[in-house]
C-alpha cells in the first residue's frame, strides 16, 4: 500500500502511482425536482401579478370584468320593469288618443277655438258695481273678444252662489267655447239656451272674486288642447339615455 493511501482505506481506494480517488456526494434528485417546481411556481406567480398590474392600469383586468358583469346583471333585472313602463306609456297614449279622437269627433281636440275667436258677454249678477267692467277688461287683455257688458237678467240677479255661470246656444262649437273660457275661471256651471249666435254669456255670481291667475289659466288651456309628452320618452324633453 502506498504511503499516499489514507489510513483505513484500501482495496479499490488504494492509490497507485499518480492516481487518486474522486470522492463526491451522490446526487439527490428529490431536491432538484422540488427546486425546479418552486422556480416554475415563482415564475407563474410573477407573471400573474404582472398581468394584474397591467389590467388595473389598462382597465381590462378581472375587477373591470366583474364590474361589467354586475352592470349586465342590473340591466337584465331592470329590463322587465322598463318594458312594463313602456307598455304603461303606450296604454296611456292609446287612451289619450281615444280621448283626442272623441274630442275631435265632437268638434274639440285640435279644433278648439282660440280666445280671439270667442265673443264673451260679461254680465254682473251681484250687487258689486263695476265687477263686469273690470272682468271684461282683464279678459280682453287675455285675448278674448268682449261683447255686451252690463247687469244679468232678473232670473240670475243675486241667485248665483258659485263664481260664474256660462250660458250659450246648444251645439259642439258652443261647448268648445265654454271649455276655453272656463279655463280662466273656477267653480263654473254651464247652461244651454235655445237661441242663435255663438256668443257666450259669462254671468258673474256671488262666489266670484277674480279670474284665475294668468299662468294657471294658460296651463289649463294647454292641458285642454292636448296631453303633453311625459318625461323619459325617447326623443322628447326629459328623456334620459339608457345606462345599459
Amino acid at each position: 500500500m502506498s504511503m499516499l493511501t489514507p489510513p483505513g482505506l484500501g482495496g479499490k481506494y488504494r492509490i497507485k502511482g499518480d492516481r487518486y480517488p474522486r470522492m463526491r456526494r451522490p446526487r439527490r434528485w428529490g431536491r432538484i425536482v422540488a427546486a425546479s417546481l418552486a422556480s416554475v411556481l415563482a415564475a407563474a406567480v410573477l407573471g400573474w401579478g404582472t398581468l394584474q398590474v397591467i389590467g388595473i392600469f389598462s382597465g381590462s383586468g378581472p375587477a373591470k370584468a366583474a364590474d361589467r358583469s354586475v352592470k349586465r346583471a342590473k340591466c337584465a333585472s331592470a329590463a322587465p320593469a322598463a318594458e312594463a313602463r313602456t307598455g304603461g306609456r303606450k296604454a296611456a297614449e292609446g287612451k289619450a288618443g281615444s280621448k283626442a279622437e272623441g274630442k275631435k269627433a265632437a268638434g274639440g281636440g285640435d279644433d278648439l277655438p282660440e280666445p280671439g275667436d270667442i265673443t264673451v258677454n260679461v254680465l254682473n249678477a251681484t250687487s258689486r258695481s263695476g265687477l263686469a267692467k273690470d272682468t271684461a277688461d282683464e279678459l280682453k287683455k287675455r285675448g278674448f273678444k268682449i261683447g255686451k257688458i252690463g247687469n244679468a237678467p232678473a232670473e240670475f240677479d243675486e241667485k248665483i252662489k258659485k263664481a260664474a255661470f256660462l250660458v250659450g246656444a246648444p251645439g259642439a262649437s258652443t261647448s268648445d267655447r265654454m271649455h276655453v273660457l272656463g279655463t280662466q275661471l273656477a267653480h263654473t256651471e254651464t247652461r244651454y239656451d235655445e237661441r242663435d249666435g255663438k256668443d257666450v254669456d259669462l254671468i258673474l255670481g256671488n262666489g266670484f272674486a277674480h279670474l284665475a291667475k294668468k299662468k294657471a289659466a294658460t296651463a289649463a288651456l294647454a292641458e285642454l288642447a292636448g296631453p303633453a309628452a311625459g318625461p323619459g320618452e325617447p326623443g322628447k324633453p326629459g328623456a334620459s339615455p339608457s345606462a345599459c
